[in-house]
């Protein structure tokens, strides 16, 4: 089975060429590798050529979902896998993807992991890149999302589901959605936190709370409000809302507190909300030292914080019937009559039953 490597981008010159350095010192090749440059204003376009990449430009910025999709009808591979034009493949990604496709015949979908080496030094990058690659790899293999940033499907499956939901005009969870669909039309995705992927992004704190919130917290609870499951994997496993809502509780007493002027006392539920995370600390801790981790303890407080209160707004604003953006209403990419119609596609005979369980 031949892979085809499909990466959109938006005005990511710098990114890209290094993205695509990495894909040539792969030790697996994939057949082809197309990048769908999405209305960039820089040399993006010019980069993919000089790095010998296919290239397709979209006539105007239609967001990443529909750059995927563009890519994916023209991909002559059996195996697609998405890579995000500020991510760098190992030499073995391709390899250990293409050996569990071809190991195992009812597997439809795989996402791997960043790995514990984020290429920017700062504090705020370090810790969403780092907290990202902790939560991949203590969460279990059975996946119930897809994930763009190094994520692998079968083509045939890809284009019968219809692709990504083009009405995600924006990076936000696009991918999600999709491993949505698919598993609730009976797919399998697994989670394979061996195959690996540098982030190359630069995070701040104010592009850290714009996209985690606004790109994905408040999307993601109407997606699952939508569906009425909730999944118990990655970011929304049980575990963690309990812990969420535990850390969430004990900030807001110290809150209060320190608006009361009772300073001293502010300090105990602070302290009591420390262990929760203890093992990702340590993790912290083992990889940067205790100085970084100490660093990390507000952001990682902030993050249940910031997480407990944009689902709950979510809720709120479902309930309400509040349209913060445009209402999701998926329409499949592709259909019948068109060259790559999913429709068209025979289905591939299964045994197993159809699993209603949302992204994760």
């Amino acid at each position: 089975m031949e892979i085809s490597v499909i990466i959109p981008v938006f005005n990511g010159a710098l990114s890209l060429a290094r993205c695509l350095q990495a894909l040539k010192h792969s030790t697996l090749q994939p057949r082809e590798c197309i990048v769908v440059d999405d209305g960039s204003t820089d040399d993006s376009a010019a980069v993919a050529r000089q790095a010998g990449a296919s290239l397709i430009r979209t006539p105007h910025r239609m967001g990443p979902a529909a750059a995927r999709n563009r890519g994916a009808a023209l991909a002559k591979g059996g195996l697609i896998v998405f890579i995000d034009s500020d991510v760098c493949v190992h030499p073995d990604t391709l390899r250990r993807i293409h050996s569990r496709f071809a190991g195992d015949t009812t597997l439809d979908a795989l996402i791997g992991s960043y790995d514990d080496e984020p290429d920017s030094p700062g504090l705020v990058s370090q810790y969403k890149n780092l907290l990202h690659h902790f939560v991949h790899q203590h969460s279990h293999k059975n996946a119930s999302t897809f994930w763009t940033g190094c994520g692998a499907i079968r083509r045939e499956i890809f284009l019968r589901m219809g692709g990504f939901d083009e009405c995600y005009v924006r990076p936000c969870i696009e991918d999600i959605a999709l491993g949505h669909r698919l598993r609730r039309a009976g797919y399998r995705i697994e989670l394979d936190s061996t195959i690996q992927v540098k982030h190359l992004k630069r995070w701040s704190l104010a592009s850290w709370l714009h996209t985690d919130i606004w790109c994905r917290a408040l999307p993601w609870t109407r997606l699952i409000l939508r569906s009425s499951t909730l999944p118990d994997h990655l970011n929304v496993a049980v575990s963690e809302r309990i812990a969420g809502i535990f850390v969430f509780c004990l900030v807001a007493a110290a809150t209060a507190l320190l608006v009361s002027g009772h300073w001293a006392l502010a300090v105990a539920p602070l302290a009591a909300a420390l262990p929760v995370s203890a093992n990702f600390y340590r993790f912290i801790a083992a990889k940067r030292g205790w100085g970084f981790a100490a660093g990390v303890v507000p952001l990682h407080l902030a993050y249940y914080v910031y997480s407990c209160l944009a689902f709950g707004t979510g809720v709120l604003l479902h309930f309400l019937k509040w349209r913060w953006e445009p209402e999701p209403a998926f329409q499949p990419a592709f259909r019948a009559g068109e060259p790559h119609a999913a429709t068209a596609l025979p289905r591939r005979a299964r045994s197993r039953s159809k699993s209603p369980s949302p992204a994760g």
